[in-house]
């Protein structure tokens, strides 16, 4: 059973995408400021997923269906941000971890990585938590394109936080390409842009934020990027 590593400050961690914007200052480590709502969907999507593929295998394959029974009460922990418990049990239930060791091969073993990837970022684990989201597997259609963006975008926060922009660019345009949807689509492209920021690519910085507003128009992401488009043009 792999080992959770806690050693994070004040229990919080900076936003990357922010940390570019202030030249790498101490923010909040996922997100950026006004996309609470988007955090909160992209969870629930997660959460919604799990049942979609305990639904697709319960009729295929007995070990994906096993494997969603076991980790029904770890999506529950996971919900209640008791990410300890959720990856390894609360001592009469099996976590993340227990499902991937013994799952992993099929899909919702592989969604349980994906899940115990985002408990390692909350605990401060980051090496632990790119080694869990690599275990993940895209799979088509909605709503798991959803999670495919996620899963490569918080893939991209992590590389921002080991300061590596050339992997977090990759992350964040595969994240963008994952699925066109108003929901992750704009969010991850406003990371892509801040990445390209931070490499002196403005153009492709403003290009990025130009899609953002006119084909995102009605997104959280939108409602300042004209005055972010003319950030990046004095830069």
């Amino acid at each position: 059973m792999a080992t959770t590593n806690t050693n994070h400050k004040n229990g919080e961690y900076v936003d990357p995408e922010q940390k570019i914007e202030t030249a790498l200052s101490k923010t909040e480590l996922f997100f950026q400021k006004n996309t609470k709502q988007l955090l909160i969907a992209l969870l629930v999507v997660v959460v919604i997923v799990g049942g979609y593929f305990a639904y697709e295998y319960m009729v295929v394959r007995t070990r994906a269906v096993k494997a969603a029974d076991m980790m029904f009460v770890a999506e529950q922990l996971f919900a209640e941000d008791n990410y300890s418990a959720a990856l390894e049990g609360d001592g009469s239930n099996a976590g993340f971890l227990d499902v991937v060791e013994q799952y992993g091969s099929s899909r919702p073993g592989r969604l349980a990585a994906h899940y115990a990837g985002i408990c390692y970022m909350q605990l401060g684990d980051m090496d632990a938590a790119l080694e869990y989201l690599n275990k993940y597997k895209p799979v088509k259609g909605a709503p798991g394109i959803l999670v495919n963006a996620q899963n490569y975008g918080l893939k991209g926060d992590i590389y921002v936080e080991k300061g590596d922009y050339t992997k977090a660019e990759e992350m964040y345009n595969k994240a963008v390409n994952a699925g066109d949807n108003i929901l992750t689509t704009p969010y991850y492209l406003r990371k892509l842009a801040f990445v390209y920021a931070e490499q002196g690519k403005t153009d492709r910085a403003i290009e990025a934020c130009k899609r953002i507003k006119n084909d995102y128009a009605s997104s959280l992401e939108a409602r300042d990027i004209d005055k972010l488009i003319g950030e990046f043009g004095q830069r």
